[in-house]
């Protein structure tokens, strides 16, 4: 058995992307996904032989119809296999701040995506399931951080 033939035999991860888009007055983006109850921010699943960063910049195109590049890495969270779901990673990124211009040209999948809001952190974390919540709480920390890039394990810090 060669190399990647004893690779493909390891387990396998879920692994998604998002990332954390402000306006000019520091609110936070979310968006209301068709499919469910609760809000999200801009990012998805990353597929296979993509790398993270890549499928951020992706989804924005696909989610939002904006050319956006993350600026910086700032949560990797782990979460473990449970009864109802698959073990997986997450990262969050941050983005560039949006200008006027950029949001008025904002253009959501309507299959996809309902709408979106620009709320003040604390209110739009309020609109997202607790997980994401609590994952976007310590990404908005070590974005208060220049160097920080948090390691999460089912959404609290490991030191």
């Amino acid at each position: 058995m060669d190399k990647k033939e004893y690779q493909q035999t390891l387990p396998r991860k879920r692994i998604s992307a998002g990332c954390l888009l402000f306006d000019e007055e520091d609110r936070l983006l979310v968006l209301q996904p068709t499919y469910k109850a609760t809000w999200e921010i801009p990012g998805g699943v990353v597929e296979a032989n993509e790398a993270p960063r890549t499928a951020v910049i992706r989804e924005l195109r696909e989610e939002l119809g904006l050319d956006l590049r993350p600026q910086r890495l700032l949560v990797v969270d782990y979460s473990g296999e449970t009864d109802t779901r698959t073990e997986s990673l997450q990262f969050i990124f941050l983005g560039p701040t949006l200008s006027a211009g950029q949001i008025a040209t904002i253009t959501l999948p309507p299959a996809e995506l309902a709408g979106f809001r620009f709320l003040p952190p604390q209110q739009a974390l309020s609109l997202v399931n607790r997980k994401l919540g609590r994952r976007v709480r310590h990404a908005l920390q070590a974005r208060n951080r220049p160097d920080a890039v948090l390691y999460l394990e089912e959404q609290e810090p490991v030191s």
